[in-house]
């Protein structure tokens, strides 16, 4: 019936879409979705531009980076991305995923990810360790990050001045920059703050 896997798909995803409503919410993962994947590059693979063009643009695509497990992600491979989907794409971070090697268990702070990057997103997923409290660390670093992120992007755009304003006042006065080394220590002094906490519930 269709031409292409990518028509076929994206004729199928604008349908449901519709159907449920246009939801705010709506996200479609490619079969390519990380530069790895693709033939022979983001900007010229048949299968991604067809996506951009096809897909309704109230739909978020989702892209994991230059890898499966991305160990940097930059504001010019996002730009590369953005510009064949037609859309800023919704980052699946697969920094921390354990799920296909389970003897290793990521413990590190959230790093390899260019400040400024939030601009070039329209959305990030962390996909964690399968073990719960192994997320600890990996989920707090997030937030730093996300903070710095947010802090940099309200003091760019004096519209959102009111939100830096409440992040500073909450947080207390922080560096501007991320720092992947403060966001791990800060981590982990609250997370041994937890367990002693938890250690002193009864039953425990």
């Amino acid at each position: 019936v269709f031409p292409s896997l990518a028509q076929a798909q994206a004729s199928v995803a604008n349908e449901v879409y519709q159907e449920l409503g246009q939801p705010s919410i709506f996200l479609f993962c490619p079969t390519e979705y990380c530069s790895s994947l693709c033939s022979p590059s983001p900007s010229q693979s048949c299968y991604l531009l067809t996506i951009g063009q096809e897909l309704l643009p109230g739909i978020g695509v989702i892209w994991t980076g230059p890898k499966v497990v991305s160990q940097e992600l930059s504001a010019t491979q996002l730009e590369e991305v953005e510009g064949v989907l037609r859309r800023r794409p919704v980052i699946w971070d697969n920094l921390y995923a354990n799920d296909y090697d389970c003897r290793r268990v990521f413990l590190g702070p959230y790093m390899g990810r260019a400040p400024g990057l939030m601009s070039r997103l329209h959305g990030l997923l962390l996909n964690p360790n399968c073990e719960l409290q192994a997320n600890f660390i990996p989920i707090h670093t997030l937030g730093s990050w996300f903070r710095s992120e947010l802090r940099s992007c309200a003091h760019a755009d004096h519209a959102g001045m009111e939100i830096a304003t409440a992040l500073e006042d909450s947080q207390g006065s922080e560096e501007e920059t991320y720092s992947p080394q403060d966001a791990l220590e800060l981590a982990l002094h609250d997370w041994v703050a937890e367990i002693n906490r938890q250690a002193l519930e009864p039953g425990r």
